[in-house]
């Protein structure tokens, strides 16, 4: 008879240790998603995945039925989210996308008000790639990617063009300037 008063006790008692805490992923950038995309979503799926949003395409591609170029995607009170570049396959994917909103952010917290130290800190840099006015930032792997101004650098380093800049030059504090992933 005690046994039987125990058991709704003990049901409940495991419902609640096997409850898992859901993590809200909206502006979270993985490894194969960023937020609610995800590495194989399809092009012409984008109003379906963000029909809470307003979804903005290149009208003179599809006037030409070339299909959108660029795809802005932006939050129902007007905050720009992401910019996507779809392939240009017969079933066209996302390639590219750049991210608008600081709120995205990968998994240790790197987003675009984060600084050079903070890439360095959560990342392996594979490469620096260096153009005329930005160095790009090329992670080990990651599909993402970063964008630092030449500004942010020392001044030796901004106005050279045949330079090729190393991570160790770029100060910690240099900001970000644009973050991408690219699915290709």
């Amino acid at each position: 008879m005690r046994k039987i008063k125990f058991l709704p006790l003990f049901i409940i008692l495991l419902v609640i240790i096997n409850c898992k805490e859901e993590k809200d992923v909206t502006f979270l950038i993985d490894r194969d998603s960023i937020g609610k995309l995800n590495r194989s979503s399809l092009a012409r799926d984008i109003d379906i995945i963000f029909d809470n949003d307003s979804i903005v395409k290149d009208t003179v591609a599809l006037k030409f039925g070339n299909g959108a170029q660029k795809i802005k995607i932006f939050e129902k009170g007007g905050k720009h989210l992401l910019t996507l570049t779809p392939t240009s396959d017969s079933i066209p994917m996302i390639e590219n996308i750049r991210v608008e909103d600081p709120r995205y952010k990968t998994k240790s917290g790197v987003g675009l008000k984060s600084t050079f130290k903070d890439i360095k800190d959560n990342f392996t840099v594979k490469k620096v790639i260096t153009s005329r006015k930005n160095v790009l930032i090329l992670l080990k792997d990651s599909d993402a990617y970063f964008t630092i101004d030449k500004e942010e650098l020392p001044s030796s380093l901004r106005y050279a063009t045949s330079t090729n800049i190393e991570a160790v030059q770029i100060p910690d504090e240099a900001k970000i300037k644009y973050l991408m992933i690219g699915w290709n």
